[in-house]
């Protein structure tokens, strides 16, 4: 956890709603009844559950910090985090909720193109409300495997023909040559959200210009990380005034977690951005999908699940 980040609170379940086939929406007030932490469009929290960690994104209205709003599709094949939400989490529970955090931020344009695929349509809400805001042109490409399984079409469907809903029973797949047509324009931004075949896609249509211009928010990674040549380092952890050695094959948070120190994690694979860590000093080897290259290069922060280390020691604000 960064330095700055607030732990998190205990908050109650005060709505619950079906959004779609597998998709529940609940709606989060603190415990006490204090405001909660002001967020901006593409903001997540995390939901603490019994065994896990889970990132959820906020899909309300922007500055409403009475309350937070997310939407949990349930998920089979996962590590049971969505069920845990779907089964357990009525109107009335209680459960600890963690940030806000934002890696995928709303950026002034002129123009904006929203690309989203099923429950990723949740960050791109907000980011609609602040794009009508501000007077920018957009277009949204919103597709899913059917109309049932896509959440919020009644909502999005009054916003007019700027709204493309596209379910792939109907239609087949998302036709990326007509949405990205001016990914390249100067005063275009694109975001996408979605399953990683869909990102994947997007990102294989852009040029050098349009990917520039391209933001992306990934629910895993299926980045290949080298690790041939990996080397032993030291990290100093200042605050708890130990220092440890990481080898190869042994990730920074797997130590300082061996080493009896607390640190929120969950994905464990670079995508969350739950386990991010200040960087006093050394060069960090960023192996994440979360930091954009711009703060990669800064190096004042790091994804320690499973980033290393360029230098021959960090010193991180643990």
């Amino acid at each position: 956890m960064s330095s700055t980040e607030a732990p998190p609170r205990p908050c109650v379940v005060v709505g619950r709603e079906d959004a779609a086939d597998g998709v529940v929406t609940l709606t989060l007030r603190d415990a006490e009844g204090a405001p909660l932490p002001e967020w901006d469009a593409g903001a997540h929290v995390d939901l603490v559950l019994p065994d896990a960690v889970r990132q959820y994104s906020l899909c309300g209205a922007v500055g409403e910090c009475g309350e937070y709003r997310i939407a949990v599709l349930r998920e089979p094949e996962s590590r049971g985090g969505s069920e845990y939400v779907h089964d357990r989490l009525a109107v009335g529970a209680t459960v600890e909720v963690g940030g806000p955090r934002n890696h995928f931020a709303f950026e002034p344009a002129e123009r904006y193109v929203f690309i989203a695929g099923g429950i990723g349509i949740t960050p791109i809400l907000p980011m609609i409300e602040r794009a009508i805001a501000a007077g920018a042109e957009w277009e949204l490409f919103y597709g899913g495997r059917s109309r049932a399984s896509m959440a919020f079409v009644d909502r999005l469907t009054e916003l007019g023909d700027r709204v493309h809903v596209l379910p792939q029973d109907e239609v087949g797949l998302l036709d990326l040559v007509t949405a990205l047509a001016d990914v390249e324009r100067a005063d275009t931004l694109t975001y996408c959200c979605g399953p990683e075949p869909l990102l994947a896609a997007v990102e294989g249509r852009c040029g050098p210009a349009g990917l520039a211009r391209l933001r992306v928010e990934r629910f895993s990674s299926d980045v290949e990380i080298d690790r041939v040549g990996d080397q032993p380092f030291e990290v100093e952890l200042v605050q708890t005034g130990v220092t440890l050695t990481v080898e190869p094959g042994v990730s920074i948070l797997d130590a300082v977690l061996d080493a009896g120190v607390d640190v929120d994690s969950s994905c464990e694979e670079g995508t969350c951005g739950t386990c991010e860590t200040d960087v006093l000093e050394g060069v960090p080897d960023h192996r994440d999908v979360v930091l954009t290259d711009a703060e990669q290069a800064a190096g004042a922060v790091m994804m320690i699940c499973v980033s290393r280390c360029r230098s021959k020691k960090l010193v991180l604000d643990l």
